[in-house]
């Protein structure tokens, strides 16, 4: 059977799990979400891998630059990704990546950039179903009102990411 390698990572924000499969990242997730045992099924299941806890280039150069990142001298990560999910799930966290260091969008506005203004809600379940927390910026989606909805590492993380990126002040 294929092997996930990951390791455990304590960010100022939240424990997270990091995992890396072919020298790719394909997991760096809040470890104590609601979604933490569907998310690692079908990351499982997809790679017909098994999770072991083993560091690896992947995983220490994610560790370094999630470290920059929370330094405030990092905003944008250069890892190689492998995002395990569905075509319109690809779609949505590709579009989620073009969303700039800080800067937010509303679920709307995302809906419409991956091409279906009336998919808000499916945009919304794939937002959520991001493995690749931070890297993949689902934290820069609010809702329309402008208000924080929603963040599988909890609120007070998606706030504190949104503070950091906004330099209003530091972690």
């Amino acid at each position: 059977m294929n092997k996930i390698n990951i390791q455990y990572y304590q960010s100022p924000v939240g424990e997270m799990i990091l995992g890396s499969y072919n020298n790719q990242l394909c997991l760096a997730d809040w470890r104590y979400r609601k979604m933490r045992k569907a998310i690692d099924k079908r990351i499982t299941t997809v790679l017909q891998a098994t999770y072991i806890e083993k560091e690896d280039d992947v995983l220490s150069q994610s560790v370094i630059q999630f470290n920059e990142y929370f330094n405030q001298s990092r905003q944008s990560f250069d890892i190689p990704l492998l995002l395990v999910g569905t075509a319109f799930q690809k779609t949505v966290w590709q579009a989620l990546c073009k969303v700039p260091y800080g800067e937010v969008l509303n679920y709307v506005s995302l809906a419409k950039v991956v091409g279906n203004k009336n998919a808000v809600r499916a945009v919304a379940n794939a937002n959520g179903a991001n493995a690749i927390s931070i890297i993949v910026p689902c934290h820069r989606i609010i809702g329309s009102n402008g208000e924080l909805v929603g963040y599988a590492g909890g609120l007070s993380a998606k706030e504190k990411l949104l503070r950091l990126e906004n330099d209003l002040f530091a972690i």
